[in-house]
């Protein structure tokens, strides 16, 4: 599901109208950090972004973006570019830009109170430990913004938390991941339609 190699590009496309939604998926960037269980935010917005037929490799606003629409509202995917632990300085940056609001803004990222699979939806919340989303809360003044929770696992034996997050996803976990990116990507489509409630029900864990 996560054949990342062969993108489609498209040629410039004329956007037209305001920017609906911010979708950010976090993670660090580099190659070192790719496949680790910190970048399910990066993975899945790369999923999303395949199947939109969209390439997200354009650097602007501290982040790799891409202006694109989700059936009929136009978004832009980001990957915050700033390592994970300075992820709202990114989103501060490209949000203040287009002046959109935090309910406006759509968070993805990895969760280890959640197995490998698993997906939790939120309206808005703290934190809850999560350093990317602290960051986030941080910089634009609020925690009133959305997010998609993605399973990884707690950290197991021989795993401190910060050696776990950045351990690369097993075989098998990294297949449970692609089915929880794939419901991530139905999710948003209900989410940023209005249905917010309708996609907690249906995929929250």
């Amino acid at each position: 599901m996560f054949n990342l190699l062969n993108k489609t590009k498209f040629g410039s496309l004329k956007r037209k109208g305001n920017i609906d939604f911010i979708i950010a998926g976090l993670g660090n960037p580099g190659p070192k950090y790719e496949f680790t269980r910190h970048n399910a935010g990066f993975l899945t917005i790369d999923y999303i972004a395949k199947n939109l037929g969209v390439s997200i490799e354009r650097l602007k606003y501290k982040s790799l973006i891409v202006d694109t629409y989700i059936d009929e509202h136009r978004v832009i995917l980001i990957k915050p570019q700033t390592f994970m632990n300075l992820s709202g300085t990114a989103v501060e940056e490209i949000t203040s830009f287009y002046k959109i609001p935090p309910e406006k803004v759509i968070v993805i990222y990895d969760d280890i109170s959640l197995e490998p699979g698993k997906l939790r939806i939120r309206r808005k919340g703290s934190a809850g430990g999560h350093n990317g989303i602290k960051s986030i809360i941080e910089s634009i003044g609020s925690d009133n913004f959305p997010r998609i929770k993605l399973g990884v696992g707690a950290p197991t034996h021989g795993y401190d938390l910060a050696s776990w997050v950045t351990s690369e996803f097993s075989k098998s976990d990294f297949e449970k991941l692609s089915i929880a990116s794939d419901n991530a990507y139905k999710a948003l489509k209900l989410m940023i339609s209005g249905k917010t409630d309708e996609a907690m029900n249906k995929f929250n864990s």
